[in-house]
């Protein structure tokens, strides 16, 4: 509960969008720290940044890919929260879509002030190869990731706790994975709180 209140006071901050950045010269040159999340497109990523803030700061589209750079919003003078762009979609050009893979790689190779990425996975679904081949390179990178379930009110509470379990069981095979997982609902709040903790503690390296 501590954390939760810790987290939930970094949001009173104020949210101002930074800048989006489509090639690394265009990222913020301040050194505050950074959350970032990914996930697949449609995952519900705009949605649970906007729940998280309170306010409508990520754009949420039915059309897979539209999320084309990194977007930096900045959060008082206490950290930056990153909304990477969605993988795992098909309708976008070849080209493109290995534009922002490179683009992504070389933000998380390369940013040092990156605290903890929080990696989306719905919870209809649970792990695909494509996130497992996302988890290899943060595993490569050695950068720390947290799953967290999206959409978890589609499911009834047996389903909630299978899911949380299959996604536990196949977190520990990966070894830059945070050991707990969260279950969200941007609609309900569902583990909003946990979540904003859990960003309190990544940034605070606990």
């Amino acid at each position: 509960m501590a954390f939760e209140t810790k987290g939930k006071e970094l949001f009173k901050n104020n949210v101002a969008f930074l800048r989006g950045a489509n090639t690394p010269d265009l990222f913020p040159r301040d050194l505050l720290p950074e959350v970032a999340f990914a996930g697949r497109s449609n995952v519900g990523k705009s949605s649970l940044i906007n729940a998280l803030t309170g306010k409508p700061i990520a754009r949420a589209s039915s059309t897979p890919g539209r999320t084309q750079e990194i977007n930096f919003f900045k959060l008082g003078t206490r950290f930056s929260l990153v909304d990477m762009p969605g993988y795992g979609f098909a309708k976008a050009p070849v080209a493109e879509v290995q534009s922002w893979t490179q683009l992504v790689h070389f933000y998380l190779r390369n940013r040092r002030q990156l605290k903890r990425v929080f990696l989306l996975i719905d919870a209809r679904h649970g792990l695909k190869k494509v996130d497992e081949d996302i988890m290899i390179m943060l595993d490569r990178a050695g950068v720390s990731y947290q799953i967290i379930l999206t959409k978890a009110d589609k499911l009834k509470e047996a389903e909630q706790k299978e899911i949380m379990g299959k996604t536990l069981s196949g977190g520990k095979e990966h070894v830059a994975c945070y050991p707990e997982i969260i279950l969200t609902s941007s609609e309900k709040g569902l583990g909003i709180p946990e979540l904003q903790g859990a960003i309190y503690q990544a940034l605070e390296g606990l």
